[in-house]
């Protein structure tokens, strides 16, 4: 059995501090040595203030650093923004006033290193701060994605990919999202943080991971030693069955250990939880493809109102399928690979997921001829 540490948390100072330091050294915190490097790797996305819910909380963060330096190791907060500068977050996110005062260098990842991480990725470019540290502190936000349904512990690994990398990743898996949680998986097996705290204080559903979502309170941390193990809880805590979680599925179908978790604390019931609608990217014979891919996949989709044509979606779209400076935003649905990275460094909230026409259409007529229980 797998522990998972489940606590009522706010993010006041006086009470968070206490609740994270006891999870701390029931995941084993003498791990955490005098002198020993420990890599601090919250989900740093975009420039995001704490109420908007996209980031790790800034307390959260400050309390890991400060259990570290008593511990009187060399934590380094680091991360591989997807748009904007890391001051530009670290100031907007209140994490560089949480962390003042404190022994803490913060920086981005900057050199890769190259890991074998298995089949069938091989050697792939990972930061080094990563592979180097004598122990990682995993801090993902609990929140939806529009590609992986949920980013959770597994999912803020993949921030361990530095720079251009990331985009580069999603074009080589290309419109099949179980390639891409495949890789995601592969990097949580290969790293393998010794401590893991998702913050679920503020979550955000709907359609997350960046402005698009909403914030939403839910006053719980979920901590253990296992990522995978706490994607599973948080999957059950939500009303989800794990198997729906990309991230997860591909781990089973990998022969990746799955014990079961043990609880210590009361796992809320939240049954309303509101999830990003997934369809299918790639199916049926090769020669309808190009018709697939422009009338029945979701689609990336541009509120004018809202769009200040800043430029961070086609500078971050692996497949260059939005045009530099066409106003409106003009979408290649043909190059699309629907990673939905647009949706994820948009500051404005002006991208979406959309079905079209079509999509519903047979999407309606599938659920009326197939029986009930059937997966698509």
């Amino acid at each position: 059995m797998t522990l998972v540490i489940v606590r009522n948390a706010t993010y006041d100072s006086n009470t968070l501090r206490p609740v994270i330091f006891g999870m701390m050294e029931a995941m084993g915190g003498e791990k955490i040595g005098g002198g020993s490097r420990v890599l601090i790797k919250p989900n740093l996305l975009s420039p995001a203030l704490p109420r908007q819910a996209v980031l790790t909380h800034p307390a959260v963060v400050r309390a890991v650093v400060e259990y570290c330096n008593e511990r009187g190791a060399r934590p380094l907060v680091a991360d591989s923004p997807a748009m904007g500068s890391f001051d530009l977050i670290l100031r907007m996110s209140g994490i560089r006033d949480a962390l003042r005062g404190l022994d803490c260098e913060c920086r981005p990842f900057q050199n890769s290193v190259r890991v074998d991480i298995g089949e069938p990725f091989g050697a792939i470019e990972i930061a080094e701060d990563a592979v180097r540290a004598d122990v990682i502190v995993n801090l993902p936000k609990l929140k939806t994605h529009s590609q992986m349904l949920l980013t959770l512990a597994v999912k803020n690994l993949f921030g361990c990919v530095v720079g251009y990398r990331k985009p580069e990743w999603h074009m080589r898996a290309g419109v099949d999202r179980q390639a891409f949680a495949r890789l995601i998986a592969r990097i949580g097996m290969t790293l393998r943080p010794a401590f893991n705290i998702i913050d679920g204080v503020l979550a955000l559903e709907g359609q997350g991971p960046g402005m698009s979502g909403v914030p939403r309170e839910l006053g719980v941390l979920l901590a253990g030693r296992d990522p995978f193990a706490l994607d599973r809880t948080v999957c059950r805590m939500v009303g989800l069955d794990p198997e729906r979680l990309p991230v997860l599925k591909a781990a089973r179908e990998m022969d990746f250990p799955a014990p079961g978790e043990e609880i210590d604390g009361s796992l809320p019931e939240i049954r309303d939880f509101r999830l990003p609608r997934l369809s299918s990217l790639i199916y049926g014979p090769k020669f309808l493809h190009g018709f697939i891919r422009r009338q029945l996949l979701q689609r990336p989709v541009c509120d004018p109102a809202l769009c200040r044509m800043c430029g961070e979606c086609w500078k971050i779209c692996p497949a260059r399928a939005i045009t530099p400076e066409a106003k409106p935003l003009h979408f290649d649905y043909d190059r699309c690979i629907r990673c939905f990275c647009c949706l994820e460094v948009c500051p404005f909230g002006a991208l979406r997921t959309t079905e079209t026409l079509t999509g519903r259409i047979v999407r309606s007529a599938a659920a009326l001829i197939l029986p009930p229980g059937t997966t698509r």
